[in-house]
């Protein structure tokens, strides 16, 4: 006799145990040709490689420095097929599941006291945000700009004064939800804007002017699902039409030369575009959010990981935008100050030829909606740890990334009308 478990109780005991990635690896290579390059191509048709710098396949090319995870399984073959061609390969994690139970490397101080220099779970960010606005009520308001695919909400928090018309930045973090240094950067900005006021020079004079509005999770069900369940997951948690496969890039679903890419079709694909510009929900949150307030907001700026870039429009053209200069001054100098601190390398330029070309970016969205001052910082490291940054380095990270943010601000404060 057969015994046929309901659907959803079948979903619900598959979805029990979280992901683990046992003896898991990270690779480095550099293909110094187009063969080379089309080995790796080849390799990724058949067996399962999580890109993690590109973050695609297609993006695959001659003296690229190229990042990606394979299973335990595959890795043998992998490592042998690269040897058999002479292809130098590095092993930067040798043991994904070691590295991610090792970035938990910092003591809580206080049980219960919300720390910033601990990865913090969305719960904790929720409560967090309700503190926030208690400590601080008249220079911290918190926003709902609407709710993810799962129901949960999507809030923003704006620091400043109650003025609307003054000057404004966006920032948002964890769009894409592995890259936990991302969130952990908005608490950080958030927490030292709030408690330097009226000590420090430059946060004070910032906040006596403008306003920012800062998302500390845009790709919320992503990042809870990268708690609970899979440490890799990118995506945010929508179902997608006539497919198993679950999630859409937040960051390729912005109606900014949409369709342009082939690669991101495939429901699949960790850079799925969705069915159409601004089908999810927190897309559509954001955009909306932003086009009414648009008179006020002069500068944009969104926060990866990793390697260590600070890069302006565009992604989808090789076109350089009307104030290219102004915006390379602006990040020169913001990577300059950023290095004042740690002595940490950044390197600038538009995405397109800085990091490789995309399509759909919030980035070349908000630029073309006519804020001239768009930035996306890819956040620390290099690739030594990638996603799995270990928490004694967040405070390192975001207080040189505090730097450049002021130095922008300060920038938009004086140069835009």
């Amino acid at each position: 006799m057969r015994f046929i478990l309901p659907l959803g109780l079948i979903a619900t005991t598959l979805a029990v145990a979280p992901v683990r990635f046992d003896r898991e690896k990270v690779l480095r290579l550099k293909p110094q040709d187009e063969k080379q390059a089309n080995i790796i191509k080849d390799l990724a048709k058949t067996n399962q490689l999580d890109f993690w710098y590109p973050d695609a396949i297609h993006h695959v090319a001659v003296n690229m420095t190229i990042d990606f995870r394979v299973s335990e399984k595959e890795s043998q073959f992998i490592q042998s097929t690269l040897d058999q061609n002479k292809m130098h390969y590095e092993i930067l994690i040798h043991d994904l599941q070691e590295e991610i139970e090792k970035q938990f490397d910092v003591k809580e101080d206080i049980p219960g006291r919300h720390s910033y220099a601990k990865y913090n779970n969305w719960d904790k960010i929720v409560a967090w945000t309700e503190k926030m606005v208690h400590k601080h009520p008249k220079m911290v308001s918190r926003i709902k700009i609407g709710t993810t695919i799962e129901d949960n909400p999507l809030y923003v928090l704006k620091i400043g004064k109650r003025d609307e018309r003054r000057k404004a930045i966006f920032m948002d973090c964890g769009i894409h939800a592995r890259e936990w240094i991302s969130p952990a950067f908005c608490q950080w900005f958030v927490y030292q804007a709030a408690k330097t006021y009226g000590k420090n020079k430059i946060m004070t004079k910032l906040l006596d002017r403008m306003n920012f509005y800062v998302l500390p999770v845009f790709n919320v069900d992503g990042y809870i699902w990268s708690w609970t369940r899979n440490r890799m997951w990118r995506k945010n948690r929508s179902k997608n039409q006539n497919s198993k496969c679950i999630g859409t890039d937040l960051n390729r679903n912005f109606n900014v030369s949409w369709n342009s890419f082939p690669n991101t079709k495939n429901p699949c694909a960790d850079t799925y575009q969705g069915p159409e510009p601004e089908s999810e929900k927190e897309t559509k949150a954001v955009t909306d959010f932003i086009r009414s307030h648009l008179k006020s907001i002069k500068a944009y700026i969104t926060f990866h990981s990793y390697s260590q870039m600070l890069l302006f429009p565009y992604g989808y053209t090789s076109k350089l935008p009307r104030n290219h200069e102004n915006l390379a001054k602006v990040a020169k100098i913001g990577t300059d100050v950023l290095a004042t601190r740690y002595e940490t390398h950044y390197i600038y330029g538009p995405i397109a030829s800085t990091i490789y070309p995309t399509s759909g970016s919030s980035l070349d969205w908000a630029y073309n909606l006519g804020i001239k001052h768009t930035f996306a910082f890819e956040l620390r490291d290099k690739g030594k740890f990638g996603f799995l940054l270990p928490e004694s380095l967040i405070k390192p990270t975001c207080k040189e990334t505090l730097l450049a943010v002021k130095f922008i601000a300060k920038y938009i404060l004086k140069h835009t009308s």
